[in-house]
């Protein structure tokens, strides 16, 4: 084959580099403690990782408020209080030549009903009929709740960088606060807040000015923004553009592309729209958008989801669209297969649709948290993933896991 650009080393805008151009995307480990405090297995994990070759960790969701969790047993990272453990855990991805990025969020309504004592939102939007027994309606945030989120976020950065992580990468996809702030299905403000696009990107601006005050200008920040919500009345193309337009003015170091949420999970190719065999071939769910960016966006560029060959990720870096590849379900699956993407070679085990035959989960994409997350606690264990393992299973399994992770977060919070 031509060469590989898959090895070749990435120069971001504030002059650190990528040794290639393999990242593993965030994919939730719920790996923390009940207390949401980060634990030896997170260590073990990004360990395996590194040792495959990769040239960039993105962790999964790392909760900016205790209060406001995603999932139980999410990292919560709030103070220093957990610094020795970070460092361990920034050092086995650095120890071995990977960058690592601490992923930063907040859930906004994202947050399945009981975990946290209530949900806030830019917006009381509910959720759709058929998701409303899983997720509660939100309250509007207040002012002084949005610039105290903004807050969090910077000082969450400036704990990762003391801690010896490489970046951070703020999530503003997939139905999250930021994502919902951007959103004029979510976000229905009238105020500096919402109303219109400039105002509704005025919060994801704001989380990145604080974050760059705190970390100074050589410390990585990145983005992963939706290229579209894909619902009704819903954050469009356009939109995303100009958000990614005036983040890049701003100073931005790359931006990850994705799209959808969990009312309409694009992000997972569960509601890919009709393409044309010549698109289908290109692999990446969102490379038409990344095209569409390249145009005008002068800064690194991540794409992930649907990625499945060397071959698809060579024409894509080559293509000039794009240049980092992401790769998140295939990692869970084989935490090998960068070292043998690196050699020319495709990896032998594939990536295939999870289902339960349950229709309101399969609905929802959830198994693509679940079945993946059990995935991901076996490497972190020492073990082996089980590519072939039962849909239905893994979500009883972590049902109730759930379920029990998030009466212990809640009697854990109470005796706090």
């Amino acid at each position: 084959m031509e060469t590989n650009l898959l090895a070749q080393p990435l120069r971001l805008p504030n002059g650190s580099t990528i040794r290639n151009r393999l990242a593993k995307a965030a994919m939730s480990e719920t790996l923390a403690s009940y207390a949401n405090r980060p634990t030896p297995k997170l260590i073990g994990l990004y360990r395996r990782w590194a040792s495959s070759g990769i040239g960039l960790l993105i962790t999964g969701n790392v909760m900016i408020d205790r209060r406001a969790l995603g999932e139980p047993s999410n990292v919560a990272l709030e103070d220093e209080a957990d610094l020795p453990m970070l460092q361990q855990w920034a050092r086995a991805a650095t120890d071995q030549g990977a960058a690592i990025w601490i992923q930063l969020n907040h859930p906004g309504k994202q947050a399945t009903k009981g975990l946290n004592a209530g949900t806030l939102a830019p917006s009381a939007v509910p959720f759709r009929e058929d998701m409303a027994a899983l997720f509660e309606t939100p309250r509007e945030a207040t002012h002084a709740e949005i610039e105290d989120i903004i807050q969090r976020f910077g000082r969450s950065a400036a704990i990762c960088k003391k801690a010896g992580f490489s970046g951070v990468q703020i999530h503003g996809a997939h139905g999250y606060l930021v994502s919902q702030f951007l959103s004029p299905h979510h976000n229905r403000r009238n105020d500096q807040w919402g109303g219109t696009p400039e105002n509704r990107r005025r919060f994801v601006l704001a989380v990145y000015a604080e974050i760059r005050r705190q970390v100074g200008s050589d410390f990585t920040v990145a983005i992963k923004l939706n290229s579209a919500d894909f619902q009704r009345g819903g954050f469009t193309e356009e939109e995303s553009l100009a958000t990614m337009q005036a983040l890049v003015d701003a100073g931005i170091d790359l931006i990850e592309i994705s799209g959808g949420t969990y009312e309409a999970p694009a992000m997972s190719g569960a509601i890919q729209q009709p393409q044309k065999a010549s698109t289908v071939a290109r692999e990446a769910y969102f490379l038409e958008f990344a095209e569409k960016a390249r145009a005008s966006l002068k800064v690194p560029l991540m794409v992930t989801g649907g990625f499945r060959s060397v071959a698809g990720m060579n024409a894509a870096l080559r293509s000039g669209a794009l240049d980092v590849i992401g790769l998140a379900r295939l990692l869970a699956i084989d935490p090998d297969a960068p070292a043998t993407l690196l050699r020319g070679h495709d990896s032998p085990v594939r990536v295939r649709p999870i289902k339960t035959g349950i229709p309101m989960v399969d609905r929802a994409g959830i198994m693509e948290i679940f079945w993946y997350t059990l995935q991901l606690g076996r490497i972190a264990g020492g073990g082996d993933p089980r590519p072939n393992e039962s849909g239905l299973w893994a979500f009883l399994k972590a049902a109730t896991k759930s379920g029990w992770g998030t009466f212990r977060t809640r009697r854990q919070r109470a005796r706090a």
